[in-house]
């Protein structure tokens, strides 16, 4: 029987850098992954669709060359040749996460781990026929696509016709059509690409907009962006039956029928609670979710839990902070988990991110707020790269205590100038203190500065 400190189960994001975290902390620790390290984001999800997205820019960057005086005649997707780089670029990543665990010890198990009890001598797990003991556990199980009760869906995924993000991003060949359900973040990015690549794409959305809890204003820009390359939405629609090479979906209470020849299912996700031995402890969840506090432990000392499984931010980036502060707690250091001033990005062409309040949730908390929106075109770099370009910066602050509360990007490099954004959130600097700071020149992050100088 091996005992290790620590026992990690899940290898994504909060598994893998919460274990080389608390080994470099002294612990021993292994870790259980019973697919492959970097779990979701690294191998399904974040970094794959990134290669992807890279190229269609590319591509929609030739094809638009003429606006800038540079022809290119015949730029195509070749899709299989994408799909070759992809699969390069998660198995550099993923042999990364691999070395740097080796680098600290850690031992990861390439097994499916199961809860089997605890004790006074600490918790026992099960995996692969053999018995591991630890005293701490961090459950970093991660989340599975939710599939809705839509009639003929689950025989859609059975025959390929309705995929996954999973085996989106693994397709042969790019389809002629495809029918997005969801227009959320990974919907839209999917989207993008595959309209890029070819295919007649349509996005059916129930709510009243796109890119969920995105500010309106930048949602409806990104949109009327996307619509303007070729992707057709239906909003305020739900689908409510899949076919053989159709859908049905109710649009102002009339039904309707798109053929096509893909499904991309994009309706969100869950955290994995079932089957990993939760009860076997008595972790406590709610709403489908393991329950933490403000150091990610669980009602169960020892036990903490980090990433998707809690639902809290279901992000790549607020799995890894969450892992620090559950490992930090574990060696004795004082740390807490903040959620205010997390950022999310839509990696599309143009790009989006925010990360705060908006206008509408400010107003729900009852707090005082100026808002002041601008163009990107007051940036001289964004002018002289985005011909036609209508993205804007939009800045949410707090009247009582001077300082930003929200930020809202549409347009380029949204998503690197992002966490300057989230910085200035989390430090909570006055907006005079903000207006100081020198912004590299030219660059579409001035577009803030000249922002704060309205605020």
């Amino acid at each position: 029987m091996d005992r290790f400190d620590l026992i990690v189960l899940g290898g994504g994001p909060a598994g893998y850098l919460g274990a080389e975290r608390a080994a470099r902390g002294g612990l021993s620790v292994a870790v259980f992954e019973k697919k492959a390290l970097g779990g979701v984001c690294l191998n399904e999800g974040c970094i794959p669709s990134k290669a992807l997205l890279n190229s269609a820019r590319i591509c929609d960057s030739a094809r638009s060359g003429a606006k800038y005086g540079v022809n290119v005649a015949g730029a195509e997707i070749d899709h299989a040749a994408v799909v070759a780089r992809k699969n390069k670029v998660v198995k550099t990543l993923v042999s990364g996460v691999s070395m740097k665990l080796k680098k600290e010890n850690v031992t990861v198990v390439e097994q499916a781990a199961v809860i089997a009890g605890r004790d006074a001598e600490g918790f026992t797990v099960l995996a692969g026929g053999d018995t591991y003991r630890a005293d701490k556990l961090l459950i970093a199980a991660g989340s599975i696509p939710i599939i809705p009760e839509i009639p003929g869906l689950v025989r859609g995924l059975e025959s390929g016709f309705c995929l996954t993000n999973r085996e989106v991003l693994d397709l042969e060949k790019a389809p002629a059509s495809l029918v997005v359900i969801g227009g959320g973040i990974v919907g839209l990015e999917m989207a993008s690409y595959f309209n890029s690549a070819g295919a007649k794409v349509t996005v059916i959305e129930m709510m009243d907009k796109i890119a969920g809890p995105a500010e309106r204003e930048i949602s409806e820009i990104l949109m009327k962006n996307l619509k303007k390359s070729g992707i057709n939405f239906k909003l305020s629609c739900q689908v409510t039956a899949v076919g053989d090479g159709e859908i049905t979906y109710e649009e102002k209470g009339e039904a309707k029928a798109l053929t096509c020849e893909k499904v991309l299912l994009s309706v969100g996700r869950k955290p994995v609670i079932d089957g990993i031995g939760l009860d076997s402890i008595g972790v406590y969840t709610e709403n489908g979710a393991v329950v933490t506090d403000g150091q990610m432990r669980t009602n169960i000392p020892g036990v903490y839990a980090a990433g998707d499984v809690n639902g809290k931010s279901m992000l790549a980036h607020t799995a890894y902070r969450e892992a620090e502060v559950a490992v930090n707690h574990m060696l004795g250091k004082k740390d807490v988990m903040r959620y205010d001033a997390i950022p999310s990005v839509i990696y599309t062409n143009p790009e989006a991110a925010w990360v705060g309040e908006t206008p509408e949730s400010a107003a729900e908390k009852g707090i005082a707020a100026k808002t002041v929106s601008i163009s990107m075109r007051m940036s001289g770099r964004y002018l002289a790269e985005t011909e036609g370009g209508n993205g804007i910066a939009k800045l949410v602050a707090d009247e009582k205590n001077n300082c930003l509360i929200g930020v809202h990007l549409v347009g380029s490099y949204a998503s690197e100038m992002i966490y300057g954004a989230a910085l200035m959130l989390e430090t909570k600097l006055n907006v005079e203190a903000l207006k100081e700071l020198v912004f590299p020149h030219p660059t579409v992050s001035e577009v803030i500065r000249e922002a704060l100088f309205e605020v």
